[in-house]
């Protein structure tokens, strides 16, 4: 929720500091470079204290620092708000992907990807949420206020169920992984994700608001319609692991991105881009947790290291992206921008067999 409140309400946070779409980029450049940096350092607090003390901290630094970018006065103020929430972010992510592969361990079915589809069903409420409060003229601070402060009162509390420190805390041992192949190809799988999770994410809202004319309101049901489908592709995810294996769910959700993509890229209206954006959210659901589970897998790493290192990877996507995609919307207009996306997809698609080669025990 506090992911995509921000996200949908970004339209208005550029129109009332009058940003151009290369600014924007410049402040979600130093976002994900908050979050990159954050990573490994998330991994070896995690692996030294356990996850479950690191996502409380986690939680309170996320839901303290949506509130700032609906207040800042000009974009300097905006890019440092954006670093302090991208390194909490980041904390947030390794330690609560760190406690989701330990319960698959101790489970007997696969539910990695289902803890991915909660994000993905908060990331639904937000953005409709978000388009709600924009629809009745409800400013950006006190839709953002009221949701760092909601999220943050239910998440803190929440962590007191989850398994305990002792679950998974070392005190020996390497902090850091080292970018051995698996570690690499998986990361540029999770890379190739994020890049493109970040571009709907980021951008869904811009497009549609400024290039198919839709209202403000109306320009948040593309990142509901892309949440909402990446929320039940993840539920779907882990039955589907079961029975066809990574490698073929790998395979399938880039070819759903690049079939997505048709409407999203080409002029035909409202309607179908939100379509898109839906079959997008199908087809990525899969690809990010599977090569973060497949990360904490990895012989002779920690689950936290692993992760963080594959997550490291990953979310230089969120620090590429972003500006790549700003940039070459100022140039060309963001259709061209988010092109990019469709190399993307056919680089997961051609890693497939080696990620799905590092841990067998993932395809049960």
């Amino acid at each position: 929720m506090l992911f995509s409140s921000l996200f949908a309400r970004l339209p208005a946070i550029k129109a009332d500091l009058g940003l151009g779409e290369g600014e924007v980029g410049i402040a979600l450049l130093c976002g994900a470079a908050g979050l990159l940096l954050s990573q490994p350092l998330a991994g070896a607090l995690t692996t030294r204290f356990g996850s479950r003390p690191i996502c409380a901290v986690g939680v309170a630094l996320y839901g303290a620092g949506v509130i700032p970018p609906a207040l800042a006065p000009d974009l300097a103020t905006l890019v440092v708000a954006f670093f302090v929430l991208g390194a909490g972010s980041g904390l947030l992510d390794v330690a609560m992907n760190a406690q989701g592969a330990l319960a698959e361990e101790r489970h007997p079915r696969a539910i990695f990807s289902s803890f991915h589809a909660a994000f993905s069903f908060g990331a639904m409420a937000g953005a409709a949420l978000a388009g709600g409060a924009a629809a009745l003229g409800v400013s950006p601070i006190a839709n953002l206020g009221g949701i760092g402060v909601v999220a943050t009162c239910v998440g803190l509390p929440a962590t007191r169920w989850m398994l305990p420190p002792s679950a998974d805390r070392s005190g020996d041992g390497r902090l850091f992984a080292r970018p051995s192949g698996p570690l690499l190809v998986l990361g540029g799988i999770a890379f190739c994700a994020a890049v493109s999770e970040g571009a709907v994410t980021d951008w869904s809202a811009i497009l549609l608001r400024e290039w198919r004319d839709a209202s403000e309101g109306a320009a948040a049901i593309g990142l509901t319609a892309f949440s909402a489908t990446m929320g039940f592709g993840r539920l779907a995810a882990d039955p589907l692991r079961e029975r066809f294996g990574p490698q073929r769910l790998l395979r399938f959700g880039a070819a759903a991105v690049l079939v997505g993509l048709v409407p999203v890229l080409l002029p035909l209206g409202i309607a179908p881009a939100v379509a898109g954006f839906a079959v997008l959210g199908a087809g990525l659901a899969s690809l990010f947790p599977l090569a973060l589970l497949l990360g904490s897998r990895v012989p002779g790493e920690s689950a936290a290291a692993g992760i963080a290192a594959v997550s490291t990877a990953g979310y230089a996507g969120f620090l590429a992206g972003p500006a790549t995609i700003g940039f070459l919307a100022e140039a060309a207009g963001l259709p061209a921008g988010l092109a990019i996306l469709l190399p993307l997809a056919l680089v997961v698609a051609a890693l497939a067999p080696r990620a799905c080669a590092v841990s067998a025990s993932v395809a049960r």
